[in-house]
């Protein structure tokens, strides 16, 4: 019984998993066929239908932050069936090689969240991954695309507007590509509950260069981002 999902609805094995409800739409309206929409509970939009190849793939959104993703993903994955569930979202850049548009595949999630106190690992730091086989798939995938791609470690955080506006660059020197709220809480529920999980980010604003993609921009120009997303399922 799930309580934030509708009950029996049907969802595929892998689910690609945006942030916002309307980018969930978005895909399913333009990448999918033979789509219907399979949950709106707390207006949190959820499709399942085919990719234009004939392939059952679900959309689904998560909300925002790490406890909105973390109820989600853990009623997909205990629920629903999910095996597979890819993130696809936008994030800030802290390395000036992540240009803004640029697709980022996600290694490991760092964070500031407390979500993983509840394991007792008595003061130990848990750094959840990306699933290896969903990451290597990704990147060879993209290379079959064309799409150019960066690969490493990302920050997870509970904080949009930080009080301090160069907080960012601690994280910039160990090399972190840059910063999202959600990757954190889906690694830890598919390591707990011995799924697959997947991070696929398209840069969004840099904090080196100040760019940043409009409004707009960011519900309709992510579209290499969702090409690569929608061939991970087989």
């Amino acid at each position: 019984m799930s309580t934030h999902i509708k009950n029996g609805a049907h969802f595929a094995k892998t689910v690609l998993m945006p942030g916002d409800p309307l980018r969930a739409k978005f895909i399913a309206e333009n990448y999918l066929v033979e789509y219907e929409e399979v949950s709106s509970v707390r207006g949190i939009l959820a499709f399942t239908g085919k990719t234009k190849t004939g392939q059952e793939i679900s959309i689904m959104a998560s909300g925002m932050g790490v406890p909105s993703i973390g109820i989600y993903s853990y009623e997909l994955y205990k629920e629903y069936g999910v095996e597979n569930i890819i993130r696809i979202g936008t994030c800030g850049a802290y390395q000036p090689e992540c240009k803004v548009g640029d697709v980022i595949l996600v290694t490991s999630a760092s964070s500031n969240s407390s979500f993983g106190s509840q394991f007792d690992i008595r003061g130990g730091s848990i750094s959840p991954c990306s699933d290896f086989h969903l990451l290597l798939k990704a990147y060879e995938h993209a290379k079959k695309l064309d799409i150019p791609v960066h690969v490493g470690p990302i920050y997870s955080s509970d904080i949009f507007y930080d009080q301090d506006p160069n907080f960012y660059k601690k994280w910039a020197d160990l090399g972190v590509l840059g910063v999202e709220m959600e990757s954190y809480g889906l690694f830890l529920n598919a390591m707990r509950l011995k799924k697959k999980a997947l991070c696929i980010l398209t840069v969004s604003d840099s904090f080196v260069s100040k760019e940043e993609l409009t409004q707009e921009e960011r519900q309709t120009k992510l579209n290499k981002m969702f090409e690569l997303a929608l061939t991970m399922v087989d």
